[in-house]
């Protein structure tokens, strides 16, 4: 019998404005050199921003925009026989959501602009609004799946 005991993943702790542990999660992926609080300032001016810009909720439309951004579906590569194959398998809450948050920070930074706010704000606008590139990418992650829906049969269990 194993001895390894599965580790059980902590959730962050909420983030001291708004009290949303996904909001600490995000300040998580745009952490750059250590500086949380730098972070968090860039997370808070962009929530602001998107306030000003819509005059809703942020918070909300932040929400809506990661609800819309996270993959169902993904490939995994899986060697049978002598080849590779590009098995779609199902994507976990917390995987997906990962996912949205690491899509929405890759695409802002890619952003033309100085402001990582701005460039932040108007990321999360546009895939609230179903645009943009993380939009794009969920897409593209959808399609390969249903292009190797043939392989769905090699299943991954111990992934």
């Amino acid at each position: 019998m194993s001895r390894h005991v599965p580790k059980k993943r902590e959730l962050p702790s909420p983030d001291p404005v708004y009290n949303s542990r996904l909001i600490s999660m995000l300040s998580t992926k745009i952490i750059i050199g250590g500086k949380k609080r730098l972070a968090q300032r860039i997370i808070y001016d962009a929530l602001n921003l998107i306030g000003e810009k819509t005059g809703q909720e942020p918070l909300q439309i932040f929400e809506d925009a990661v609800k819309k951004v996270t993959p169902l579906i993904e490939v995994k590569a899986k060697r049978v026989g002598g080849s590779t194959c590009q098995v779609p398998i199902e994507v976990r809450a917390f995987r997906g959501t990962y996912l949205a948050l690491k899509w929405i920070t890759k695409f802002s930074r890619e952003r033309p602009g100085k402001k990582m706010a701005t460039k932040l704000a108007n990321e999360i606008i546009d895939s609230s609004n179903e645009l943009g590139n993380s939009i794009k990418r969920k897409e593209e992650t959808h399609k390969m799946a249903e292009a190797n829906k043939a392989f769905a049969h090699y299943n991954f269990q111990k992934l």
